[in-house]
């Protein structure tokens, strides 16, 4: 059984920072790709981040330069630093494994899904 758990959400200024965390259970990530998502009302979840396993990461052009994804092996957990935030970074933020192939950043290409941290940048 996959679990994913997000936490490290919360309320921050613009200009702030937040680091989110993603635990996995029941999977492990390390040689797997990792994604960020994030979901505003009323808008399609989005992909944010693309983590390939070793190393290599893709971003969308809207965080590129002031989000890092990283990942933790031994704690079998993946993150997601987040600087000089905006109030247009403001979402719930969704961790993903078992990508099924395609293009990242469309959600339906992944199999499972935490339950999402909330971000809300003021």
């Amino acid at each position: 059984h996959v679990q994913l758990v997000e936490s490290g959400g919360g309320a921050v200024q613009a200009g702030g920072s937040l680091n989110l965390s993603c635990v996995a259970s029941g999977y492990v990530i390390r040689t797997d790709h990792v994604a960020w998502f994030r979901q505003s009302p009323g808008k399609e979840r989005e992909g944010v981040a693309f983590l390939l396993p070793y190393g290599n990461r893709l971003y969308t052009d809207f965080v590129k330069g002031r989000f890092i994804g990283s990942v933790d092996s031994a704690k079998n957990t993946a993150y997601l630093q987040m600087n000089n935030l905006t109030r247009d970074d403001s979402a719930m933020y969704y961790c993903a494994v078992g990508w099924r192939g395609g293009l990242w950043s469309e959600s339906f290409r992944w199999n499972h899904w935490g339950q999402g941290t909330q971000v809300t940048v003021s």
